[in-house]
């Protein structure tokens, strides 16, 4: 976006007209529709005070964006971070099946072992696959964030690491265990979900 949309958005925000804007700034009315409609820029000693007035930083206003698009990206990533926890839950959901499976199995002795491991797994494949091609599809967040949580999610990783252990070598069942480490991806972007939902609430 030019310098011109943005100082006509900037203007819009404020809900300024364009002779309130011009006489706060000492210049005339016809200044301010140039500079809007990109006829001519803002001289080099009106860039302090038009931030000032609009209460942003030059660089916001030479280079970055405006509020408004601000607001658009926010809205995006809320969109994205509302589709990550639909996904989120419906695998856990399906997760849970599989786990309730296993117990009801054990009920029925008539029922072949290998159709019992064989349906417990499809679903947990149909679970995996499911959370796979749903988080591939989803659009990259505009804004990257750093790595804030990067201290936690080692803690977690250690966490899950030796239960993975413990649990692979009591049970012996390797070909199981692996699941861990799905419920682990899970509960990462749970609490990251958490964590910014409860940031953006303080923010806002």
């Amino acid at each position: 976006m030019n310098i011109g949309n943005k100082l006509y958005e900037l203007r819009k925000d404020q809900n300024l007209s364009q002779e309130e804007v011009a006489e706060k700034l000492n210049v005339t009315r016809q200044t301010i529709s140039k500079w809007e409609t990109n006829q001519s820029m803002p001289d080099l000693d009106k860039i302090v005070p038009i931030c000032e007035l609009y209460g942003i930083s030059s660089d916001t206003l030479l280079k970055g964006t405006t509020k408004i698009e601000q607001k658009e990206v926010s809205r995006s990533d809320n969109s994205i971070r509302k589709e990550k926890a639909k996904i989120i839950s419906i695998s856990v959901f399906l997760y849970f099946i599989s786990v309730i499976w296993i117990i009801i199995s054990d009920s029925l002795k008539e029922m072949n072992e290998n159709i019992k491991v064989s349906i417990f797994l499809l679903i947990c494949a149909f679970a995996t696959v499911y959370l796979i091609y749903k988080f591939m599809s989803l659009p990259k967040e505009k804004i990257e964030k750093p790595k804030k949580y990067k201290v936690l999610d080692e803690m977690i990783s250690l966490i899950f690491t030796f239960l993975y252990l413990v649990v692979s070598f009591i049970t012996h069942a390797w070909g199981i265990t692996w699941i861990i480490w799905i419920i682990y991806a899970l509960l990462i972007e749970i609490i990251h979900s958490i964590l910014d939902l409860r940031e953006n609430f303080h923010e806002d």
